[in-house]
């Protein structure tokens, strides 16, 4: 008897158990897929439409050369891939606490530089940016990321308003109190405005210090993930 009743014990546990696993990955599912919805997509610029940019003709050297600044409206942040308690899913954080400037003299950006507080960076969870300001990023040790310039971008002859091209940059990168070499393409377009730049700068934790964000056993990170921003220059 006492057999009997051990063994139903065993199967009252194990199937417990099973059904705690089906409550919190089938819970987890909704609060991803149906709650919490999908991420934000990824910063990119927006073509204007034709009627804004009809008859803007094209801009001059003129128009584009000088000093810019930071605007309003510009955005910097991370995106990395999650796995959230068997659930795929999107990480995404940002900010707008951002200040920089950029040069162009003739057909060429110059000099830019850019500083983000790095403790502004805000996701859809606050036991997230916990973590990020926390154990992963140190923001209290750390508190600013930097993007500097290191080489001239040419700009070749310069696009008409509403008119987007694609650059290739290269430029210091500064997270966790190292700094990397960084190559990426950006995207920018002269609006009415001034101009609009927007790309993204993958990052592998390893080379910049960061511990892997994964936080076990309840979240899992890729050991990489990804910068990206829109920044918006008014000319000073």
């Amino acid at each position: 008897m006492a057999r009997v009743r051990a063994r139903r014990l065993g199967i009252w546990l194990i199937g417990g158990l099973a059904a705690l696993v089906v409550l919190v990955v089938g819970g987890t599912w909704v609060y991803i897929h149906v709650i919490e919805g999908p991420a934000p997509a990824p910063l990119s610029l927006k073509p204007a439409s034709a009627s804004s940019a009809a008859g803007t003709g094209t801009t001059t050297s003129k128009a584009v050369t000088g000093s810019w600044r930071v605007a309003a409206g510009s955005v910097v942040g991370y995106r990395v891939d999650e796995v959230l308690a068997g659930q795929q899913n999107v990480a995404v954080g940002r900010t707008s606490d951002i200040a920089g400037s950029m040069t162009i003299r003739g057909d060429a950006v110059t000099a830019a530089s850019f500083t983000v507080q790095m403790a502004t960076i805000k996701s859809d969870e606050s036991e997230r940016d916990v973590q990020f300001n926390g154990r992963i990023m140190q923001t209290a040790s750390y508190p600013t990321g930097t993007l500097t310039l290191t080489a001239p971008v040419e700009l070749g002859t310069l696009p008409s308003d509403g008119e987007i091209r694609t650059y290739h940059a290269a430029a210091d990168l500064t997270l966790h109190g190292h700094t990397r070499r960084v190559t990426f393409a950006v995207q920018a377009e002269r609006t009415s405005a001034g101009i609009e730049v927007s790309g993204s700068i993958p990052v592998l934790f390893s080379d910049f210090g960061i511990g892997n964000p994964s936080f076990p056993p309840f979240v899992t990170t890729q050991n990489h993930g990804v910068l990206e921003f829109l920044i918006k220059f008014s000319q000073s």
